[in-house]
């Protein structure tokens, strides 16, 4: 077998034979993707390291990656006999990426950067920080000639997705898409992120874990829309209905062809945070570019009535999938059942439900200190056995037809102590002062942030991750431009946007705590101080009231609580028998 040494090896020798002295290699590909084709994952073939959010970095003497808090455990785990130094990123002692680099290389030495793996802006931004600091940035390739034996890219087919679930024709949206490119005085639009080509031509397709994807480029202008695609993965059927909305299809690296051919008549939209590098630099020198945020980002954004329905719909099924779910585990939590086996489980009961197609992400669940892991991931080595003694964090979604789920809930099966009610009860409070909030029309999710810290805070506590994302609907379940948390984000909340609500705590060694709720931005009052807006959650199962201090609760709280779980149960009663019905009851009861 071999090993991470033997990759870096390799990786070296290539790196000298091209004279490169240090390159960077991002865990992503050349669609700016989350989840990863086996061929893609470099990152994790040069440093055994295969958590989502980390950046390996290789000079011919030594090896580094970068990674957050949340992989921190099982990045130094993973880490092992590799060479490799854990660089933890936020920290006061850790260097930024191009700061070690810079410290590690001599003046003209050269930095290897492969331009399919970044997005143009981010390609800039090393080149320009590199060429400050007297060293040379060169387009390469190293990774494909260093891995031998490497898979090649899937050949699924894709599907179309209907109308019915999709609320608008591919041929619809190329025309509000052709609208927007109008205002930006462009004729021409390059697309390389998969989720965007998916939304825009009502495609889905299976060649990554969990998100319905189909690895391809796109381009659509004045006249024309195009899917560069592998032909193995079009059937007659497909070929047919992309035609019917004026789609052709030609072979997916024609895109280079397509790019060099552009004449000075073409105007070119392209997103710079969006399309890599290698796209960039094929686009005819006689063509007019112009560098801003992609359309389709924010018409994907913004739900119609059909997903939005669709949403709901999904949370039903959700609902009733965990209403058996947790049933159960309060029946076999005595039965030796661990980590893994729960998360299986949990699919089985969503594997259930009509039009599934699977989970949403990988499950995490975290039983007593595995919780603190943010993003811990059980394998059956690292697995512990359930008992009613330990807080119990579960988060986990599934792809409907309908749409995307993502919830998470936070749960023990025995008697909680005294400090687990208060800091659940203050997890609680966050996730419902954010629930709750009514804002004005350009409001930033930085800006609400606090709302969902404000009780944690104030008892000196707080968490390390965002509080919300933006979700596909049947796509990705992150996804942008929203956001709820600290950092800036300029992008404004908008009615038809759903979003996550998911603050937590975790306290290293013992557990983690984390609510999470998917809400949707709706209208609320119009006033002479102009439009205001509000959220509707839109998650259905039950919150544990065995974790809740009452005395940290104040009445409106306990009100907003009491009308969620009424909610819940009218949502979920129709669907269950007569034994799940008492038992969701019994959970859903008011507080007096």
């Amino acid at each position: 077998m071999e090993k991470i040494t033997d990759h870096l090896s390799a990786l070296r020798e290539v790196m000298k034979q091209n004279g490169i002295s240090a390159t960077i290699i991002p865990g992503t590909d050349p669609h700016g993707s989350e989840y990863l084709p086996q061929r893609w994952k470099e990152r994790q073939w040069v440093s055994g390291f295969n958590g989502s959010a980390g950046t390996a970095v290789v000079t011919l003497e030594k090896a580094a990656l970068w990674t957050d808090s949340r992989y921190f455990i099982q990045a130094e785990e993973q880490l092992k006999n590799t060479t490799f130094e854990l660089m933890k990123m936020k920290m006061p002692e850790t260097p930024s990426i191009n700061e070690w680099i810079i410290s590690q290389l001599k003046e003209g030495e050269i930095v290897g950067l492969n331009p399919q793996m970044f997005a143009h802006h981010s390609f800039l931004e090393n080149q320009n920080q590199f060429t400050f600091n007297n060293l040379t940035v060169k387009s390469i390739d190293l990774i494909d000639e260093a891995w031998k034996n490497r898979a090649e890219l899937p050949q699924n087919p894709f599907f179309m997705y209907e109308v019915e679930f999709a609320g608008k024709s591919a041929g619809e949206k190329i025309s509000e898409v052709r609208k927007e490119m109008h205002k930006a005085n462009t004729n021409v639009y390059i697309m390389n992120s998969l989720d965007e080509i998916a939304w825009l031509y009502n495609i889905r397709g299976n060649d990554v874990n969990y998100n319905p994807l189909t690895i391809s480029y796109a381009a659509v202008d004045s006249e024309n829309a195009y899917l560069f695609i592998d032909e193995e993965k079009v059937t007659p059927e497909t070929k047919s209905a992309l035609a019917n909305e004026g789609i052709t299809i030609k072979s997916y690296l024609d895109i280079y062809n397509y790019l060099k051919n552009l004449d000075e008549k073409s105007h070119v939209l392209v997103d710079g945070n969006r399309i890599n590098q290698s796209l960039y630099e094929a686009i005819s020198s006689a063509s007019t570019i112009k560098l801003i945020p992609s359309p389709v980002t924010n018409l994907k954004a913004i739900k119609n009535e059909v997903e939005l329905d669709g949403f709901r719909k999904a949370m039903v099924k959700d609902g009733v999938a965990l209403t058996k779910f947790f049933m159960w585990l309060e029946d076999n939590i005595d039965n030796n059942i661990n980590e893994v086996t729960v998360a299986d489980k949990l699919i089985e009961f969503r594997a259930q439900q009509e039009n599934f197609k699977g989970a949403s992400f990988g499950t995490i669940c975290g039983y007593a200190d595995h919780g603190a892991m943010n993003h811990y991931s059980a394998t059956p080595e690292s697995a512990y056995t359930l008992g009613s003694k330990e807080m119990l964090l579960i988060d986990s979604g599934a792809q409907f037809l309908e749409g995307t789920t993502d919830i998470t809930r936070t749960l023990i099966l025995g008697e909680p102590t005294a400090q687990q009610k208060i800091d659940y009860t203050l997890v609680l409070k966050g996730h419902i002062s954010l629930a709750e909030a009514i804002f004005p029309a350009n409001t930033r999710g930085s800006q609400i942030d606090v709302l969902a810290r404000k009780a944690l805070w104030e008892n000196g506590m707080n968490f390390g991750h965002g509080t919300g994302h933006g979700i596909g609907h049947y796509l990705c379940v992150h996804e942008g431009p929203q956001s709820i948390r600290t950092e800036e984000n300029s992008t404004t909340l908008k009615p038809g946007m759903i979003i996550s609500n998911e603050p937590g705590l975790y306290r290293d060694g013992q557990y983690g705590i984390r609510i999470e709720n998917l809400i949707v931005v709706q209208p609320a009052i119009s006033t002479e101080f102009g439009d205001f807006y509000k959220f509707e959650t839109v998650t259905i199962s039950h919150i544990d009231k065995t974790l809740i201090d009452l005395d940290l609760m104040t009445e409106q709280e306990i009100e907003w609580l009491n009308h969620y779980h009424q909610f819940v149960f009218e949502s979920l009663k129709p669907y269950l028998n007569e034994t799940e019905t008492n038992w969701l009851k019994e959970k859903c009861e008011a507080i007096k």
